[in-house]
């Protein structure tokens, strides 16, 4: 269900209140709709029962279950399996790149976030 244009709904799982704040702030700016979730288990239930996502932004460390153990849920659900999922991290160090594939990750964007380039890197992986 990928859209290429925006008005995409697109879920950012963040517990940090200033950078979903920017995040949200940048997704708005560009026309996209923001589903918000603050851990691991929930973004779960809003990727199982909630109304479709075409994308989702994965923080790697979350409070409860961590980023990369969701996407890993995420990837062998049915309901879930097809959404690409960016990791959102400020670990981009060498061989986290790596890690973040081998989860289930289609890619990632560094924190600090650039805002020059973020929402071409959202359209990028809306059209894939």
């Amino acid at each position: 269900m990928a859209m290429t244009e925006t008005g995409a709904r697109v879920l950012v799982v963040e517990d940090n209140d200033m950078n979903m704040q920017l995040v949200e702030y940048l997704l708005e700016k560009g026309g996209y709709q923001i589903v918000k979730a603050a851990s691991g288990e929930e973004a779960l239930s809003i990727a199982r029962t909630g109304d479709p996502v075409d994308l989702i932004l994965m923080d790697i460390h979350l409070p409860g279950i961590d980023g990369l153990s969701v996407v890993r849920e995420m990837k062998t659900d049915a309901v879930t399996s097809a959404i690409p999922i960016l990791a959102l991290t400020a670990h981009a160090m060498r061989g986290d790149k790596d890690r973040f594939l081998e989860a289930g990750c289609d890619g990632y964007i560094s924190k600090p976030i650039d805002v020059k380039t973020f929402l071409s890197s959202i359209r990028t992986y809306l059209r894939a």
